[in-house]
This record gives structure tokens, sequence and C-alpha cells, in this order.
């Protein structure tokens, strides 16, 4: 096997908390995703990633796997926390992101657990090989759009198609064998970051059901198709796909207007608790209880987390800013470091931490912030270790 691929990243603008966003097979991020990351861009820090061989990415020298994909995604991300979304193999990469490293949540384009037959891509590596992605433009073209978009939008559709036609052909059929290769269908329990899954109404090359297969499986999903979209819905249905990656991932109301039960705010408590604060921290808390304290942390869960920390007034981001400010004025050290690591995972970099605490210096007062700075400075030390 070749090294994992070295993937070429394409930031389309934005900032916050960083969403990694991947093109469907023969399709550049920049082109497939540049409408959608327009609205995207007003919530994350968005950068595309291109395949090997597609793009800015370098061909291939060798075979590849979608894990291996992953990995190349995971390093291109770098040590911040990160949420992913990808359109059908950009899709499978992210859904294998979602089963190996826990990324913070992930958007699944027009995508499955498995994608097609080994068979069907094997027959595609072959043609590819025999006479160069030229061959599959005009399956594409009658395969990619739902009806009408092509006419409607002839520029996207023509650009989209060019890029096929000028992939490199060695790593398409790679990628090829990588699809036939990948399956994930009994993993799908493990995934325990939220996921939104967004399919296309007259997409047949990755039908509805494979995305509601995932979500039927896995604890934290939601489905929605959307009509009357092909395979490529980021550039087909920019403003809905951007709506519900945005809408799920970042801010994921409770059922407002619906009869709750009790479980269902402390179950969500406890899913928002451990997004946040980690499964390690949770998990050395919980192992914690005694009798003693355990209606403390029922409480904690049903109301901090599952009734204020799940509304959708305000995003994560947001919502730590909040509890950064509050906790510096009361000087709640050993709180301000457990969430002061949250706010990493809520997507502040280390230059917003810092601005927030330069203002509290001014509100909060001069030594309650020296005190948070130092606080700070130990925490991402140890992080960076």
């Amino acid at each position: 096997m070749s090294p994992v691929p070295t993937l070429a990243g394409t930031p389309l603008g934005g900032r916050g908390a960083r969403l990694l966003v991947g093109p469907a097979l023969g399709t550049t991020a920049a082109t497939l995703w540049a409408r959608c990351a327009a609205e995207l861009a007003e919530h994350f820090e968005v950068i595309g990633w291109d395949l090997p061989g597609h793009g800015e990415s370098a061909p291939a020298t060798g075979p590849f796997t979608v894990a291996d994909l992953a990995e190349g995604v995971r390093a291109l991300a770098g040590d911040r926390p990160f949420f992913c979304a990808g359109d059908s193999i950009g899709g499978a990469v992210a859904l294998q992101l979602l089963l190996d490293h826990r990324v913070a949540g992930a958007g699944l384009v027009c995508t499955g657990a498995r994608i097609g037959t080994p068979e069907s891509w094997q027959e595609r590596a072959a043609l590819v090989r025999a006479e160069g992605t030229k061959a599959v433009v005009a399956t594409a073209a009658q395969t990619w759009f739902g009806p009408g978009f092509a006419d409607r939008e002839p520029g996207v559709a023509g650009a989209l198609l060019d890029h096929l036609a000028g992939t490199d052909d060695a790593s398409y059929a790679w990628a090829c064998e990588a699809l036939a290769g990948f399956d994930v269908t009994g993993r799908l329990g493990e995934a325990r970051s939220p996921l939104v899954a967004i399919g296309g109404g007259y997409d047949t090359r990755t039908p509805v059901d494979g995305l509601r297969e995932i979500v039927d499986q896995v604890p934290d999903g939601r489905l929605t198709v959307l009509d009357p979209v092909g395979h490529l819905a980021p550039a087909e249905a920019p403003a809905a796909t951007a709506a519900l990656i945005v809408g799920y991932l970042l801010r994921r109301p409770l059922r407002i207007g619906t009869d709750l039960t009790v479980a269902d705010v402390r179950d969500a408590g406890r899913r928002v608790r451990r997004e946040v604060l980690g499964d390690a921290h949770v998990d050395r808390a919980l192992d914690r209880v005694t009798p003693f304290d355990r209606p403390f942390q029922e409480l904690i869960e049903r109301f901090a987390w599952g009734s204020v920390w799940t509304r959708p007034g305000l995003d994560r981001r947001s919502r730590s800013i909040a509890v950064l400010t509050a906790l510096v004025a009361l000087g709640h050290h050993e709180e301000l470091a457990m969430h002061l690591r949250a706010a990493r995972t809520n997507g502040l970099t280390l230059e917003e931490i810092s601005e927030v605490l330069l203002q509290s210096a001014v509100y909060c007062g001069v030594p309650a912030a020296n005190t948070a700075f130092r606080i700070a400075r130990q925490v991402f030390e140890e992080e960076a270790q």
C-alpha cells in the first residue's frame, strides 16, 4: 500500500468552528461547495479538501482506502476540534471520520455506509484506466443533477463536468477501488457525534435508502430529503444544504412545542454534556458519583445541559463566550479550566479566547483576568504536549 495520501486544503471563507468539506468523485471541493460555503462561512471556518489527482491535490502514487483518505483529512484539520461534511465519496470519508475519530459532528450528503457494488466500481475503474475520465462524463451529465438543473445553471453544471474530464485517470480509478472496498454498515452503532444526512430525491447514484439506513442505526442523526435534487446537493441546493448543516450541528434545538418527557430532557442534556466537555471528563465525573451527590448530577444534566445548553437561541460558541466571562467574574477557577477546553471544542480559537479574557479585564477586573490568563496558559500548554 502507498502512504496515506497528502490532501490539499482550500480555505473557503468564514471563521469559527472548523468545518472540512469534501467532494464527490470527479469534482473539486471549491467548485462543488462554492455557493454552499458562502452560506456556511457565516458560522464556520470552511476548508475544502480534494481527492488525490483532483483539483489542488497531487495525483496518487498508489492505491488507497476510504480510511486512508479520512486520515489525510484529519491531518489536514490540524490539532483543533472540527466538523466534517462531504458529498458521495466525501460523505463516506466524513462517516469514516465520525466512526474513527469522534469528530464534533458530520454532514453526510448524498452518500451511504456502502455505495454501489464492488463489481460496479471495479468495472468503472477498468473503464477509466482504458479510456480516461472523459469516458464517464456523459453518464455523469445524466445522473449527477436533478431535473432541469443543467439548463437552469449551465455554468455550475459545466464547471463540474469539466473538472471530471480533467481528473487524473489513475487517481480516479484508485478512488473507485477505494469505494469498492468501503462498507461500514456493521459499525454504524458506534457513532457518538451528531450527524445530519441530506439526500437528493432524484439521486440514483446514492439513493436515499442508504442514508436512512445510517440514520436508523446511529444514536443521534437526522435525515432530510431535498427535491428536485440529484447527486450533488451542495451545488444544486446550496442554501438548503447549508441551513441543514448549520441548524443541526451547531444549534440542534430540542423539539420545541412538543411534549418532552423528563427522560427526553435528561438524555439530551447527557448527550450535549459529552459533546461539549468530552467523554473522558464526563466519565470521570460519573465514576465518582455516590448516592449523596447523585441528585446534583441529575440536576445539572436535566437543567443546565438539558434545558439551557440545548436551546436554539444561541450557538455553542456564543454560550462558551458567556460561560467563560461569568466564570472569570465569579472566580470559579476549576470550572474555568474545564470550560476553556470546552470552548475549544465548540470552535473558539486561541485568539478569540484571548479576546474574551481581555474583555473580562475591563468589566470583571484586572486581577480576575490575570488569574484567568494564567489558567488558560496552563490549560493550552498541557493540550500542546
